[in-house]
């Protein structure tokens, strides 16, 4: 998954990727080349006690380690410009990807493993890209090198090295094989502790109400334990790496020191060789321990890649069409015809044969019990889900068949629980049209019944809203959500319950002042509350997916049983047959 990618993003930067190559591969070749030039030092230059010679070698080992230095600063710089560019592409690429899912991909990830995936294993990938264009690219050309020029220095001494690195081999891939679980276990903990953290956020007010601090704190304090004892078996396995390594190289040490000065003892090699021999069994033993940490960040960021891979590869169920329609009739008009909607694994569907038909300047109201349909109906409007039956129509057009952007520019929707963005109260207003003027967004909030609460705001329109409307009670959120659709001027609106947290009062200013504004438009509203759609041209009565009543109140209070439980449940009979 992770070759993959890292392939699918990683293409723009096969320049750089060369480039950093050979800046390593050059880097290699002169550190290669400092143990040679000292050994000379010591075995002609010092031995002879010609100055002359060990200044010309000196001269010449300076000169090769400021190009080692250039070229590895230059590699580095390199490294991490092309390690944040392709982080900076998949955080792009996961974007787009789920900003085109459905609510049905959403709910599938969750997205607290959404946002861990988007910043965190990312992070995961990127670390390793950058880690092995600084550190890792060159350690093959030293380790090959090494073992060569150890070679020609002496033969004699390279059993040492070849147990050496056998032994750090086998203990590092044992250790590499314990953390791989483990790293997956991790980011599985780490999307459990951003859920937890999302939830109890998001419901502060709800924990507070019910006096559930205590039980939130051990919800946590159970995802924070279990992410630490999972970070602390991982770093238990990074620190014997170190311990491990320096063992190996000290044994080594000792094993070159001993049996090479028996060697020189015998007259086979010098002392400068012995040196030049030493450094490059180190030079051998650092590039093992260099592919070894790659080695055990390796299993994580292949996890983190199949985690990412998982989203981009899951396709929206909503499907662009392949030769859109971008151009409609001007009627505003919607079919939905014998409609049928299943969620994925559900036994039975939770829409049958809906046949419903908007038409501009008329009202439908759609109602029924918990559960009996209404929001999904609502969201198959502007297909944040496709039907899986059936058909919806816009001006005789299946929206299957729409350009998305042409499908949505047509409806406003004000969701069931409605959503403000972090800005101003502007800002959220001209989400639905970014050239709305002033006056135009003071109309709309006027007939959303805002505009009061919003001229005692410090600042009216530049009033800051936080994330998620959470300064502003819910009432007010509904409401501005409304202004929000207002200020589009769409040519169909569907309202999903989105009157529920305003009073009777307010609500039926609000159903008066709407009359008026959307007398061109088609509108659809999903309601719990009689007294909000009975005025509608259309009441559709839904019971378990299916539609058991339509009409206007007054007839569906004499022709439909289920209406009537629901009117009787509300109101009184006086108020009902007023």
């Amino acid at each position: 998954m992770l070759t993959k990618l890292i392939g699918r993003f990683g293409g723009r930067y096969r320049g750089w990727f060369a480039l950093i190559v050979l800046l390593q591969a050059a880097a290699s070749v002169a550190s290669l080349m400092l143990p040679n030039l000292n050994a000379r030092i010591i075995d002609t230059g010092v031995a002879y006690g010609d100055t002359a010679y060990i200044w010309r070698t000196g001269g010449r080992m300076l000169a090769v380690g400021g190009a080692q230095v250039v070229a590895q600063c230059l590699a580095a710089v390199l490294g991490a410009r092309l390690a944040m560019g392709i982080g900076r592409d998949i955080r792009a690429g996961l974007f787009h990807t789920v900003l085109n899912y459905s609510s049905q991909e959403v709910d599938h990830f969750g997205a607290p493993s959404l946002i861990t995936r988007t910043t965190n294993d990312v992070q995961q990938v990127q670390q390793l890209i950058l880690m092995t264009c600084i550190m890792i690219l060159g350690a093959p050309f030293t380790m090959v090198g090494a073992v060569i020029m150890a070679l020609r220095e002496d033969m004699g001494l390279s059993w040492i090295v070849a147990v050496a690195v056998a032994v750090l081999i086998v203990l590092v891939g044992a250790i590499v094989r314990q953390m791989t679980p483990a790293f997956r276990k991790n980011q599985r903990s780490i999307d459990r502790i951003n859920q937890v953290v999302r939830e109890q956020l998001s419901g502060i007010r709800v924990i507070r109400a019910f006096v559930r601090e205590r039980r939130e704190r051990k919800r946590f304090d159970t995802a924070n334990r279990s992410l630490m004892l999972l970070g602390f078996r991982i770093g238990a396995f990074f620190s014997l790496l170190i311990p491990i390594v320096m063992l190996i190289m000290n044994a080594s040490t000792v094993g070159v020191w001993w049996f090479g000065g028996l060697r020189v003892d015998s007259g086979d090699i010098q002392v400068g060789q012995i040196t030049a021999f030493m450094t490059y069994m180190f030079q051998m033993l650092m590039s093992v321990m260099m592919a070894a940490i790659m080695m055990i960040q390796l299993p994580r960021a292949q996890v983190c890649a199949g985690r990412i891979m998982a989203v981009l590869r899951t396709r929206s169920t909503v499907v662009p069409a392949d030769r859109p329609v971008r151009k409609l009739a001007e009627t505003g008009s919607m079919e939905m015809t014998d409609v049928e909607f299943s969620y994925p694994g559900a036994e039975e569907p939770v829409l049958h044969d809906i046949n419903i038909s908007l038409r501009p300047g008329t009202t439908t109201a759609v109602i029924g019990s918990t559960g009996s349909g209404k929001t999904t109906l609502a969201n198959l409007v502007p297909r944040l889900y496709d039907v899986t039956g059936g058909s919806i129509k816009l001006d005789g057009v299946d929206i299957r068949r729409l350009d998305m952007d042409l499908l949505w520019s047509r409806i406003g929707l004000v969701p069931q629980r409605p959503y403000l963005f972090s800005g101003t109260v502007a800002s959220n207003l001209r989400y639905g049209s970014p050239e709305a003027t002033d006056d135009q967004m003071w109309a709309a909030l006027a007939t959303a019944q805002a505009a009061d609460f919003v001229e005692q705001m410090d600042g009216g329109l530049e009033a800051p809203i936080a994330q998620g409307g959470s300064n502003v009670s819910g009432g007010q959120r509904q409401r501005l959500s409304i202004a929000r659709a207002l200020v589009k001027r769409p040519e169909i609106y569907v309202f999903d319950d989105a009157f529920s947290a305003l009073d009777v009062a307010t609500d039926a200013r609000l159903r008066v002042a709407l009359a008026a504004e959307t007398r061109d438009a088609a509108v659809l509203i999903v309601a719990q509350r009689v007294s909000t759609i009975r005025d509608a041209d259309q009441i559709i009565v839904l019971d378990s997916g299916r539609i058991v009543g339509r009409g206007t109140h007054a007839e569906l209070l004499t022709e439909c049983t289920t209406y009537q439980e629901i009117v009787h449940s509300q109101m009184s009979a006086e108020e009902a047959a007023a």
